[in-house]
């Protein structure tokens, strides 16, 4: 077994004293769910508190970015759905390269069993949900169902703790990351308005140069930033959904090291050599200028053995889990209950959401899923059982931010986003305890604490 150096042991400075609950609180897997709860909770009462008109007024606010001539305004609600959330879809983007490059997408034999279980979650939810809507003002919300969040969903598998197989928790990430590709290409093909070819051909000739620059070895990020802001802005001049452009500029980062591991091996040891050598009682490192040298050397090969890719998406996924998603609930999870609670679960809308995400995606995952195995596509990972894939099937059906989402671009006029929000909610909370209590019952603490000593051993 290879030996793994521990990490650095420094005392804590002032400020990392104050903040240590916090940075604690930061590396919980569930952390981010949490602050998504509390966001969204505040926005639900905000919205039906006396000061409610100050909550829809605040995101109704304009803010404008001007350059001399050049100026753009939007609403802030509109900032947050169409700017920070392509940052998301962004994020999203790069996961799935990732998991295409030498994930669990990367071979078609290990993607096929999730692949198909995220087509049956995602079809046969739309059709219930069209089912209870067909020919009716909520016909264009089939989209709201069809979309799983991956944030939650996982967050309600860590709850179980190391009982969870490895096995259980890869095959929900690929599921909910090729259930991402499907919403992603539901929102570019069905949710976009009148489209301005112009300013597409324009805005995948900037996605080109971004390609471009991958080829040339531009490793940097300030490039792809830069370009992708200018994808971006064309992209909803264009009538396309801005966010579509965030996954389009991910396919564009370098996923590639300059070194390997050997190499890197061979740089760090003459990086420290030299810094070693050039130690002396009578200088400092501020000193030292071979030191200096020697250092920059160790930071070079280190950043030549990360593929920017890895090193993008680890420094995105705080801000993306602590800051974007919690101001998107913030901002659009702010149902107006008013009407009555009741009165919601009666409406088309709001009854084919909850069926959707509720029985459509238990349904789907599982069906499709047996049907994948049964036709010779795929095959069920080594020690799981279909009791546990149709227990992780009810954590599909947590539908959250993906469906909020959706939900405003299915309605974009305002029409029946309250019965969609409200359906969103009850079937989330449903699909999230009914998966929670079926691990329970399918996961064996036992044998999952033989099967922890067999990979300890290994």
């Amino acid at each position: 077994m290879a030996h793994v150096s521990a990490p650095i042991s420094l005392p804590p400075t002032p400020i990392q004293r104050v903040l240590s609950p916090f940075a604690r609180f930061v590396r919980l897997e569930s952390a981010g769910g949490i602050v998504l709860i509390a966001c969204t909770l505040i926005a639900v009462i905000w919205a039906n508190s006396p000061w409610a008109d100050a909550y829809h007024h605040l995101w109704e606010t304009e803010l404008g970015v001007r350059l001399g001539p050049w100026g753009v305004t939007h609403t802030i609600h509109h900032w947050i759905n169409d700017g920070l959330m392509a940052v998301f879809f962004f994020l999203v983007g790069l996961e799935i390269k990732r998991e295409a490059l030498v994930g669990e997408l990367a071979s078609i034999r290990r993607a096929t069993l999730p692949a198909a279980a995220a087509l049956g979650g995602m079809v046969v939810p739309a059709l219930i949900y069209a089912a209870f809507n067909f020919g009716g003002e909520g016909a264009a919300g089939w989209g709201i169902p069809m979309a799983t969040d991956i944030a939650f969903a996982l967050g309600v598998l860590a709850l179980m703790g190391p009982r969870v197989p490895l096995a259980l928790k890869v095959f929900l990430t690929a599921l909910a990351i090729v259930d991402d590709i499907g919403a992603v290409l539901v929102i570019a093909v069905f949710y976009t308005g009148q489209i301005s070819w112009g300013a597409l051909a324009a805005g995948l000739g900037v996605l080109g140069l971004c390609a471009l620059a991958n080829r040339l070895g531009v490793r940097g990020p300030i490039p792809y930033i830069v370009l992708g802001i200018v994808a971006w802005s064309l992209f909803l001049a264009s009538g396309v959904h801005a966010t579509v452009a965030g996954v389009l500029l991910a396919m564009t980062i370098p996923a590639r090291t300059r070194i390997n591991e050997d190499e890197f091996v061979e740089h760090a040891d003459s990086a420290l050599e030299d810094f070693r050598g050039a130690c002396s009682s009578a200088t400092t490192v501020l000193t030292n200028v071979r030191q200096q040298t020697a250092l920059q050397a160790l930071e070079s090969a280190t950043e030549a053995a990360q593929a920017p890719l890895q090193r993008i998406e680890h420094d995105l996924h705080r801000p993306v889990a602590f800051l974007i998603i919690p101001l998107f609930a913030l901002a659009n999870a702010g149902v107006t209950l008013s009407g009555g609670i009741a009165d919601a679960f009666t409406h088309p809308v709001t009854l084919g959401v909850v069926a959707g995400l509720v029985i459509g995606k238990p349904i789907g995952i599982t069906l499709f899923s047996w049907l994948a195995v049964r036709a010779g596509l795929a095959e069920l990972p080594a020690g799981i059982k279909w009791r546990a894939i149709h227990a992780v099937s009810w954590l599909g059906g947590i539908g959250f931010t993906m469906s909020l989402f959706v939900a405003n671009l299915a309605f974009p006029q305002g029409a029946h986003v309250d019965e969609s929000k409200i359906g969103i909610f009850a079937a989330s909370i449903a699909a999230g305890v009914a998966g929670w209590l079926f691990l329970r019952g399918v996961i064996n603490p036992q044998k999952m604490g033989s099967h922890r000593d067999t990979e300890a051993q290994r």
